[in-house]
């Protein structure tokens, strides 16, 4: 590939938006599956496109595929931010005489949006605004929590009309980190299922202690703590993980019991139970459980299902 097509394959690639990027690309059909999951779509956007491009490089991209792509982006529906602001801010000012709204155009083509609350008889309170982010051509929007919970079903409304979509996704999905939700609603999260070649051994650690082992307990240590790194880089993967700060699990069902009679078998309300795991950064300390020898190797699926379900909020019930 000479540097002309390179580079205009580089620019092609470059105005492609990230929350658009993996469609796109899926869309043309050009790199295999194989060769999307070898880039890296957390890096920064430059460094995705130098990869994509060594790809297309690599697959012997003529100039005939590099118009295919261009195609694919100019059918993307333009989507006009400014139509979009004028329109969600007449939706609530409308329902909602006491509303401020603000906006501040970001990267990746999202705007954050600032409303400060009022009511029919109150002026809006400034001290205590609501924001939310928004992103082009999505059905998703961040919001920050809001004491005014009646006003969400207004917020909803506002979005999915001036976003043209039919609704907006609602995920029981919480953090406090805007990068890691997005790195796993918009799929930009390497985590599992895949293929990892470990090519450093695992050693033996010595604690200075003179003690003459069994050779077979040191082989079958040696085997689970290798069978363990290997669950572990199978499920979460060699990427950092997003963050979150919790899981939240609750359980109902009815009580269950070979023995005839009793207050609970005679209960008909289901058993109620609220579990909540908490963490600075749960999702490194759940993929730490294994190795540390705190859990066993794999962990269970709704432990490990946050990342792909898009959810840390979960109700368990009999079937």
């Amino acid at each position: 590939m000479d540097e002309t097509l390179a580079e205009f394959f580089r620019r092609t690639i470059l105005k492609i938006p990230m929350t658009e990027m993996m469609t796109i690309l899926k869309t043309w059909n050009f790199l295999s599956e194989n060769q999307l999951q070898t880039v890296n779509f957390r890096q920064r956007k430059e460094s995705i496109v130098q990869d994509l491009v060594l790809l297309c490089e690599e697959n012997r991209a003529s100039l005939n595929d590099a118009a295919h792509l261009d195609i694919i982006c100019d059918d993307i529906d333009l989507f006009d931010m400014e139509q979009f602001k004028s329109s969600f801010k007449k939706i609530l000012q409308r329902a909602l005489k006491n509303v401020t709204v603000s906006f501040r155009d970001a990267e990746e083509n999202s705007v954050w949006i600032r409303i400060a609350w009022g009511t029919q008889y109150k002026k809006p309170n400034q001290y205590k605004p609501a924001y939310v982010v928004y992103y082009s051509q999505t059905p998703y929007a961040f919001t920050s929590s809001s004491r005014l919970k009646s006003n969400l079903p207004l917020l909803g409304q506002a979005l999915t009309v001036a976003s043209k979509h039919h609704q907006i996704v609602k995920m029981d999905l919480r953090s406090r980190y805007l990068d890691s939700l997005k790195a796993i609603v918009f799929k930009q999260y390497n985590q599992s299922f895949e293929t990892h070649n470990c090519t450093t051994s695992l050693q033996e650690g010595s604690l200075g202690l003179n003690i003459n082992m069994d050779s077979r307990i040191i082989h079958e240590n040696k085997v689970e703590k290798e069978r363990v790194q290997r669950v572990t880089q199978e499920i979460f993967g060699d990427y950092p993980q997003p963050r979150l700060e919790f899981a939240q699990y609750k359980l109902e069902t009815k009580f269950k019991s070979d023995l005839n009679g009793g207050i609970l078998a005679e209960r008909e309300e289901p058993l109620r139970c609220l579990v909540k795991f908490s963490s600075p950064h749960l999702l490194e300390a759940l993929k730490s459980l294994a190795p540390a020898g705190i859990a066993d190797a794999p962990l269970s699926p709704l432990l490990t299902c946050i990342p792909n379900k898009g959810k840390n909020y979960f109700k368990i019930r009999d079937k």
